[in-house]
């Protein structure tokens, strides 16, 4: 019998021993983990918030620099000895519709990387005009770029008018109260807005850029 209140007594304290030990598990120290697990990854969400917002902030930057207008695609098929290579050529104008205007043309076999392309050769023959107070310009402009011929003429209170990607170059940088005629019967937009640019080179500024209200 002694010996059966001797087991009696070493079984009791044994789930007395577990609740203890479990009791003490899922208190402080699960609480005080998982406390930590959580304000760890709330660090880590503000962390991944933070970076993005960086991100975005960054992102806005570049596109409220320049606003740009994709005016010309076309797919490009160069004959070589094994067969046909397919090239996209891109013409993209930018401004920044305060004085600023660029066009460029970039070439590649994927879309992006022929827009990217040209974005940065936009961004190199970039010009900066001279307007006057009512951002027009002081005078009648002509060109001509290969078979298109075009003129812009200033004319106060009637706001923009052109059409074609002239209007685009114009609209792009910010050229308001003008008239813009194509002469030729050339419907190629790319030598038009190029026609355009070669005019508007007749009032761009020399040296130091002013503020676009300065004549």
């Amino acid at each position: 019998m002694n010996t059966e209140h001797k087991s009696d007594e070493k079984e009791v304290p044994a789930p007395e021993v577990v609740v203890e030990s479990t009791a003490a598990v899922v208190g402080a120290p699960v609480g005080q983990k998982d406390g930590g697990h959580r304000g760890g990854r709330d660090r880590r969400r503000g962390g991944d918030r933070r970076r993005g917002g960086d991100k975005g902030q960054r992102g806005g930057e570049r596109r409220s620099e320049f606003a740009q207008k994709l005016i010309g695609i076309r797919r490009v098929a160069r004959v070589m000895a094994g067969g046909r290579r397919f090239n996209f050529s891109v013409c993209i104008v930018i401004g920044d519709k305060k004085g600023r205007v660029g066009v460029g043309l970039g070439k590649a076999a994927d879309t992006a990387l022929a827009i990217e392309k040209a974005t940065r050769a936009a961004k190199r023959r970039m010009i900066s005009l001279g307007l006057t107070k009512n951002r027009s310009i002081p005078h009648n402009i002509e060109a001509k770029y290969c078979a298109s011929v075009i003129e812009i003429r200033p004319s106060p209170g009637r706001g923009l008018v052109a059409g074609s990607s002239v209007r685009t170059v114009l609209d792009l940088g910010g050229v308001s109260d003008v008239t813009a005629k194509i002469l030729s019967r050339s419907h190629n937009p790319i030598n038009n807005a190029r026609a355009a640019m070669k005019a508007l080179e007749k009032i761009a500024k020399s040296g130091v850029q002013k503020d676009v209200g300065e004549k």
